[in-house]
């Protein structure tokens, strides 16, 4: 066994070595089943999702307007430079951990830490997201059946009680948000989300075959909306398509509107990391999984622009301020030849196309809550097994096999901020994590080709560096974008936003502190430890912050 010295500073950028993660990749005893079909289903699968059946709606009524087609190309091209060098990284070392492995093995341990912790933002905090956007298509589908929640009066506008968090944005007589409690909670998204942690406690997971129906279903229910609601288009709707800003405040229409809607959006986009992280299961890692990634991109990109243009084409944009906008937007198309008579609603009647679509979106979306629920507690679970966090989400069920004590607190803790908080500031938070984590990722890229030039790369980034630069400079932009508005909120009176990223950041850096910086396994000798290139890696010594045993 080799001996080094470590100091101070250099303990908290230990690596875990190359060579270890790539031995893992090898030998991890996951059957390689899936190919570059599978690969694109599955991206598809989790990328579309609460970023096209709800925040569409929302950026195109308070951000955008029509000009969210160029929302989504801002989004889309931010997404294909972090798409790019994530193919290279997952291909390289295709393991689970995904991003924050490919920290763990760059960029240190302290870059590992801040990978995860922002994948709670990426994949937690986005299950809520979709779970506020769930509960408002269920309101909507329930009441086509007949079954009709109480409402309450918030802001001046009837809410439905139980499907409301208890803070809501609103907005002002002069069109600008402001945060007021509703005296009630969004049950029906905490519901939604406890199902989908009892399922995965129980080991209830959407094998290959499953989730391609579950993706054929959700595009052939975006694809018959297109094909229905195009004959509906008022084009009087997308003028003008880009509004002008008449307030001054960065992201309130104009040009400043797009880029900001382009930063909310970016939520829409997070599923293609997904496509990663199954790299261990995939046949050739090498083809299939940029196949996957920039595949499930292109077809995502091109479905949100037109389903975007119908929706505003179809119901002006300043109507589309709700957690169901499809469901809106069908609503308002209410074709007769689809109307049959039902006795089971104050109508009479029933639109059979309308009950297809919401329907679709039902399923679509409990998919996906599924899906960013599994990714975070098996995060969590790689985390643990490292030794930054607490073992309990490390601790498997002796029956079921699954991480059953770290499913049920990460279960309840996103069930509990579904229930509370609004999904405009749950979609700031995600895409404010999501483009910071997506920059850490090209950043690995750019260590990764200046420190192990010679390491085998089965797939290399077109434009190598310079792509990988282009990625951070568009991420760390639309970070920015989404900051500003939390900046601005707080300097007119309304903190909230910005205390919870702030309070976030400082609960992530005390558990570190508390935890973490103690318990990791590399600190403690257990792992092997990258100090450079060739010969040199060797197993961890460290007892302590020096590591000179």
């Amino acid at each position: 066994m080799a001996s080094i010295t470590v100091g101070r500073t250099n303990r908290l950028t230990l690596k875990k070595s190359i060579a270890q993660i790539q031995a893992e990749a090898a030998h991890h005893g996951l059957k390689r089943t899936l190919g570059a079909f599978n690969l694109v289903s599955l991206g598809v699968g989790c990328i579309i999702g609460a970023g096209i059946f709800v925040l569409t709606g929302q950026v195109a009524s308070a951000n955008a307007g029509p000009a969210i087609l160029l929302s989504f190309l801002v989004a889309g091209t931010a997404c294909a430079f972090a798409g790019l060098c994530y193919a290279e990284l997952s291909a390289a070392m295709p393991v689970s951990g995904s991003a924050y492995t490919y920290a763990y093995g760059t960029l240190g341990e302290v870059f590992a830490w801040v990978m995860g912790w922002l994948l709670v933002l990426e994949y937690g905090v986005a299950a809520a997201v979709v779970a506020v956007g769930w509960s408002g298509n269920t309101i909507s589908l329930l009441h086509d059946l007949g079954i009709n929640f109480p409402n309450i009066l918030v802001g001046g506008h009837m809410a439905p009680a139980f499907a409301t968090p208890l803070v809501q944005a609103l907005p002002d007589a002069l069109g600008h948000l402001s945060f007021q409690m509703t005296g009630t909670l969004n049950l029906l998204a905490t519901v939604g989300i406890l199902a989908v942690t009892g399922l995965l406690v129980l080991g209830v997971s959407e094998s290959a075959k499953v989730n391609n129906v579950i993706v054929v279903i959700k595009v052939v229910v975006l694809l018959a909306f297109i094909g229905i609601g195009v004959s509906y288009i008022n084009p009087a709707n997308w003028h003008p398509f880009l509004p002008k800003n008449t307030t001054g405040a960065f992201g309130d229409f104009g040009w400043s509107g797009v880029l900001r809607g382009g930063a909310i959006i970016f939520f829409a986009y997070v599923g293609f990391e997904a496509v990663s992280t199954a790299a261990a299961e995939a046949r050739n890692p090498s083809r299939d999984v940029p196949i996957g990634i920039l595949g499930s991109l292109f077809i995502c990109t091109l479905i949100y622009m037109a389903v975007a243009a119908v929706m505003t084409g179809v119901v002006p944009y300043k109507q589309l301020a709700d957690p169901a906008p499809i469901a809106v937007a069908i609503d308002r198309m209410n074709p007769t030849w689809a109307i049959v008579p039902f006795g089971g609603n104050a109508a009479g009647q029933l639109n059979l196309v309308a009950l297809a679509i919401k329907v679709g979106a039902f399923t679509g979306l409990s998919s996906v809550m599924l899906v960013l629920t599994y990714a975070q507690t098996r995060i969590f679970y790689t985390m643990a097994r490292d030794g930054l966090l607490p073992r309990v989400f490390a601790v498997v069920h002796a029956r079921f096999r699954t991480p059953w004590i770290g499913t049920l607190l990460l279960g309840g803790s996103i069930a509990a901020v579904s229930a509370f908080l609004p999904i405009d500031v749950l979609s700031d938070l995600v895409s404010l994590g999501t483009a910071l984590a997506f920059s850490i990722v090209c950043l690995s890229v750019i260590y990764l080709r200046r420190r192990h030039p010679d390491m085998h790369r089965p797939f290399r980034v077109p434009g190598g560096i310079a792509t990988a630069v282009l990625g951070i400079i568009f991420c760390l932009a639309l970070a920015v974008f989404n900051l500003l508005p939390m900046v601005q909120k707080a300097l007119s009176g309304e903190p909230l936003p910005l205390e919870i990223i702030v309070g976030y950041c400082l609960v992530g850096a005390a558990i570190y502190a508390g935890y973490g910086y103690r318990n990791s396994r590399l600190a403690k000798g257990l792992d092997v430890l990258d100090i450079g290139p060739g010969p040199n890696e060797a197993i961890a010594p460290g007892h302590g912050d020096t590591l000179n045993q």
